[in-house]
């Protein structure tokens, strides 16, 4: 081979090697997208009826639970507890939660036909609420309250005992109050000066009127009065409602409101203020009913109960626990 022919070779060789074959392009990398598992698993509507007292938990409830849920939605309505059972029971509207301000309210309206379980999970407190504003309010005070309510031009009102458990505690906490301060005829004589039109379907309903001056007294849970920012006087713990080492006291006051069935009655008996919960058969979404409660029986649902003026009822408790859902059983009492 002479020179020039070798010469070449080396040359065409070279330009191979330069231009070798086409470079494949890579591929732009698709970023990777972490979603929490919880985040991705729930979603769909939570239908809850629920007590008017209620109403501000449930919202700071929903948000949190929506936080970790977002796929998740809410559809509340708030009631008078009995009237929100009678809209399941008479009515046959779909609910996956009912929550309310008595848990006898479930047992004797809901349980055995509409619904299989109830769980106590929060506590409450009656008072009376007031602004600045109302008639002698730098006066009132836990131990002559019932003689201010029933001076000439004092307005108070409360719920409907028929619709709504606060409304029933507001006539037991008279007839205590009567018992408790020594004082025969007071239950009469503040029936007498609560005429019926200060008488209000929902608790709730009563803090408008206290805001503009058309009321100037309400009995209310503590929890209202604290989410509202209302003035109120702290009953004795003879007569509020609230303490278990009280139930004895309580029980001798009796109040007989709408029964399950249209012309009955039923006797309510004093006793200790629980909140009950639960899931009736016809619930559209049961399961995720169901994380609902394992968040509200939870730690972040009872801190957001306890900062609400709820406290809640720690473990919650269940009179059959069999009959709960099995994921909930081992959170109860």
């Amino acid at each position: 081979m002479n020179k020039r022919m070798f010469s070449l070779i080396v040359v065409l060789a070279l330009l191979l090697a330069a231009c070798g074959p086409a470079a494949t392009p890579t591929p732009e990398k698709t970023p990777i997208v972490t979603v929490a598992p919880e985040q991705s698993l729930l979603e769909g509507k939570l239908i809850i009826f629920h007590a008017g007292s209620l109403t501000v938990p449930i919202d700071a409830l929903a948000e949190a639970f929506q936080a970790k849920y977002p796929g998740v939605n809410f559809e509340t309505e708030a009631s008078g507890s009995n009237a929100a059972a009678r809209k399941i029971s008479e009515l046959g509207r779909e609910a996956d939660l009912m929550m309310s301000a008595d848990y006898t309210v479930i047992d004797e309206l809901l349980i055995p036909d509409f619904a299989d379980w109830n769980i106590q999970f929060a506590r409450n407190t009656m008072v009376i609420a007031y602004t600045e504003g109302s008639e002698y309010a730098n006066e009132i005070n836990a131990n002559n309250w019932y003689e201010v309510l029933t001076r000439e031009g004092v307005v108070y009102g409360h719920a409907d005992p028929n619709a709504d458990p606060c409304g029933y505690r507001t006539l037991l906490v008279w007839q205590l109050a009567e018992k408790h301060y020594g004082v025969p005829g007071l239950y009469a004589d503040l029936e007498e000066h609560c005429p019926p039109e200060n008488v209000r379907p929902k608790s709730v309903e009563l803090i408008a009127l206290l805001e503009s001056g058309d009321m100037d007294y309400a009995f209310e849970y503590r929890s209202v009065a604290v989410q509202h920012g209302m003035k109120f006087i702290e009953l004795p713990d003879e007569t509020n409602l609230s303490m278990v080492e009280h139930a004895d006291f309580y029980s001798q006051a009796t109040v007989d409101i709408a029964g399950k069935e249209p012309g009955t009655t039923m006797t309510m008996v004093g006793k200790p203020i629980v909140y009950g919960v639960t899931i009736p058969k016809n619930a559209p979404s049961p399961e995720l009913a169901i994380e609902f409660v394992k968040f509200l029986l939870g730690l972040e649902g009872q801190a957001i109960m306890e900062e609400q003026g709820q406290p809640p009822i720690v473990p919650p408790v269940a009179s059959d626990k069999d009959a709960l859902p099995s994921e909930l059983q081992s959170l109860v009492e």
